[in-house]
């Protein structure tokens, strides 16, 4: 009579663990805010802070650098240090995904959110 309901148990299971994923999601999103890269361009004569999620929230360059005639080279020796950290908080943004999803048994190459 009730054979047919021997799935809801696994049902079940399988909710509990969308809902602790979600919730490990929303913490690592939360984690990706607070951890910091920095990208370095010039020998580390310009260097650019970024959260994991790629938002720039510093920039430090070496005042040896400000001369007029340097101008080009100032530019682009930030804009490479701030490409170095968003690249680097795009690795570690896909590092921290990974240890997500092999704590849940998905395959590392496991793309996440869907």
């Amino acid at each position: 009579m009730f054979k047919g309901l021997g799935g809801l148990g696994d049902m079940a299971k399988m909710m509990k663990s969308a809902q602790e994923m979600q919730a490990k999601m929303a913490k690592l999103q939360d984690d990706l805010e607070h951890i910091t890269v920095i990208g370095e361009s010039g020998a580390g004569l310009v260097k650019a802070t970024a959260t994991a999620k790629g938002d720039l929230t510093g920039l430090d360059i070496d005042p040896s650098i400000f001369v007029a005639s340097e101008k080009e080279m100032v530019e682009d020796l930030i804009l490479a240090a701030v490409k170095d950290a968003q690249g680097k908080a795009q690795q570690r943004a896909q590092s921290e995904m990974a240890k997500l999803t092999e704590g849940l048994g998905l395959p590392a190459d496991f793309k996440l959110p869907f």
